[in-house]
């Protein structure tokens, strides 16, 4: 069942280093030390439970949430119907795939601790967010580092939403690289999913200004600021303000983001002046092709209409950049000394 009433916004109290999580299949977890937190949780280190301490080095982390919070019970509801390991094999396997940005999930269950209920998830370990990146580089990625990114993650958006999952949230703090491989990304918190296509049947169009502004608010589509239920085309438009954040280092309405109603007229007449409002983003030689053709054609799509995957990606990844698909051009000298502690957005 899902939680019921207000979510509470108080973190949990730390579980000691050592304490021995059970989940539901049986299997035992031992904690380490607490790594990072968000709004609502925390994340420790952990690894399968033996008689050793857990190092630094450990590979899984257990997010831990009080047990009638909304965020994780949705990320979990998500990996149990999504995106389980053999989900993931399979569909790689199909598409051609060597790699797929999708944390793996290995357990979940319930514990209690000085007379409190908490909801805990078992994860593969990641590394550095990219907005940590960002801050190292300046704020600004390559124009090559952003379109190989973009590619990657409309890999993973294809997988989420053939499974009938919007994501709602991508953002820069919402991306990881691989904790051992740096070239790696992978697109994580989905406590913000929504399913859109229950049952094989699209929720409808349906404006809700008490549902309004839903999401990061300099990332989030105009349909969310109206309070239409997510759909793929948002989650799309949403990757497109990133990128253009991340190659031009702002956004045009970062400065009214106190005020929602201003940044969704600002998205409502930047997405209606295409491409001349793509142009007026960019800084002298940061010019983008291949951005201004996938907002042309995000603009395009209707709220059910499936989007063409590949043919965003070739928009994306034209001949000149066809060759360095299989990398990322991170200059490694700028986040290396990052730590990895990351904060979670969505538990």
């Amino acid at each position: 069942m899902p939680p019921k009433g207000n979510m509470r916004k108080k973190l949990p109290d730390p579980l000691p280093e050592g304490f021995i999580l059970v989940d539901f299949e049986k299997k035992h977890w031992k904690l380490g030390k607490v790594i990072g937190n968000g709004g609502f949780g925390l994340i420790h280190l952990a690894s399968p439970a033996t008689e050793d301490n857990v190092g630094d080095d450990a590979m899984y982390v257990v997010k831990i949430e009080h047990q009638d919070n909304g965020p994780l019970f949705t990320e979990l509801k998500f990996y149990q119907r999504v995106a389980k390991s053999e989900h993931i094999k399979k569909w790689m396997k199909d598409h051609q795939l060597s790699f797929l940005g999708i944390p793996a999930y290995w357990g979940s269950g319930l514990v209690e601790h000085n007379g409190k209920s908490y909801r805990f998830m078992v994860l593969d370990r990641l590394g550095v967010d990219l907005q940590k990146v960002l801050e190292a580089s300046g704020n600004r990625l390559s124009k090559t580092t952003v379109l190989l990114i973009g590619s990657r993650l409309l890999e993973i958006l294809e997988f989420i939403h053939e499974h009938e999952y919007i994501h709602g949230d991508i953002k820069s703090a919402n991306l990881l690289l691989g904790f051992r491989n740096h070239k790696e990304i992978y697109l994580a918190d989905y406590g913000l999913a929504f399913r859109y296509h229950p049952n094989g049947a699209h929720k409808q169009y349906k404006e809700d200004p008490k549902k309004g502004h839903n999401g990061t608010i300099e990332f989030t589509s105009i349909d969310a600021h109206k309070g239409v239920a997510p759909s793929r085309r948002g989650d799309l438009e949403i990757l497109g303000y990133c990128m253009l954040q991340w190659l031009c280092g702002k956004l045009p309405w970062e400065q009214s983001l106190k005020d929602p109603v201003a940044v969704q007229e600002a998205k409502i007449k930047f997405m209606e002046n295409l491409p001349t409002s793509v142009h007026h983003c960019f800084p002298s030689g940061f010019e983008s092709s291949e951005i201004i053709n996938y907002f042309c054609y995000v603009s395009t799509l209707k709220y059910e209409e499936k989007p063409q995957y590949q043919k965003l990606r070739k928009i994306l990844l034209n001949s000149r950049y066809k060759c360095m698909d299989s990398q990322f051009l991170f200059d490694t000298e700028n986040f290396k000394n990052v730590p990895s502690n990351h904060k979670i957005q969505n538990c």
